[in-house]
């Protein structure tokens, strides 16, 4: 199953728009602005459309709920914890997700913890590839999801 999520992060200006806030910061940074230093402690809550194509404006099959912590000074990373939350006539329940996500590489593997409904007891791997991103206001992740172990 692949699909897209898009995260637009609230800038101080954008509040219509955003999917997602910074909702800690370090002593350096604020709850605006995401922080130098690759963004190290900024922790940002997100309730992203999920889309079946890579165009932020198709009709959305389901929510990315969750959040993401920077969690190293030195390069670019962060840690995952989310759920996809589906309610559509093909999907029915959540997918969870969690692990490191080293943004620099172009595709990053996660674990499948867990999910509900069509999803119950989920097991298996999602590959994250940054499809799109804007500044540091808009990123666009393919995820291609593989389950090993699901209940129905």
């Amino acid at each position: 199953m692949v699909f897209y999520f898009h995260d637009i992060i609230y800038n101080g200006k954008n509040a219509k728009n955003a999917t997602s806030a910074i909702i800690g910061a370090p002593a350096w940074g604020n709850r605006t602005i995401l922080a130098g230093q690759d963004h190290f402690g900024d922790l940002v809550v997100f309730d992203d459309p999920i889309t079946l194509d890579n165009n932020l404006h198709s009709t959305a099959v389901g929510r990315a709920q969750g959040l993401y912590v920077y969690d190293k000074k030195e390069i670019f990373t962060a840690w995952l914890g989310f759920s996809f939350v589906f309610n559509s006539t093909e999907h029915r329940g959540s997918i969870n997700f969690a692990g490191a996500d080293p943004l620099m590489n172009k595709t990053r593997d996660i674990s499948v913890i867990g999910g509900t409904g069509d999803f119950f007891m989920a097991r298996g791997v999602a590959t994250l590839m940054t499809d799109a991103f804007e500044g540091e206001v808009y990123f666009r992740l393919r995820v291609d999801i593989k389950l090993y172990e699901c209940w129905k």
